[in-house]
């Protein structure tokens, strides 16, 4: 397993934040996509989801269901790939339900720094959704 930590100094003080890595291959990976590419991107996604979390749940709008999900952060994957003048990578969640949720992290260049700008539904319980961003 890879972690990646990172530290955010708040008006209360220091906060520490630890993400793992899974080192298994959950999802699609590109080899190429290696050193300092690959660490900005994970971290870009791990920044994401630290900035939008609020009492310890990501909120996602899953516009097949019209619903908001209440998401609980269970993993990050180690898989990068690049899907059109995206990078892609994802984490596992669990929703409010009790569903197993795949999010997909849309990660883009920007004057010189990666921005994850979006987060997606990838999948729930295993059930995977098409979106073609190589069609943008």
């Amino acid at each position: 397993m890879k972690s990646l930590v990172f530290i955010k100094i708040t008006s209360m003080g220091l906060l520490l934040a630890a993400f793992t890595f899974s080192g298994v291959a959950y999802s699609a990976n590109d080899p190429s996509i290696k050193g300092d590419l690959r660490r900005n991107v994970q971290q870009s996604m791990a920044d994401f989801i630290y900035v939008q979390t609020i009492n310890e749940h990501l909120y996602v709008y899953d516009a097949v269901k019209g619903k908001l999900l209440q998401l609980t952060l269970v993993e990050l994957h180690s898989g990068i790939v690049n899907k059109g003048d995206f990078y892609v990578s994802c984490a596992d969640f669990i929703d409010q339900d009790g569903n197993q949720v795949d999010i997909d992290f849309m990660v883009r260049q920007s004057n010189n720094r990666l921005l994850t700008t979006q987060a997606l539904v990838h999948s729930i319980n295993g059930k995977k959704r098409e979106y073609h961003l190589e069609k943008l």
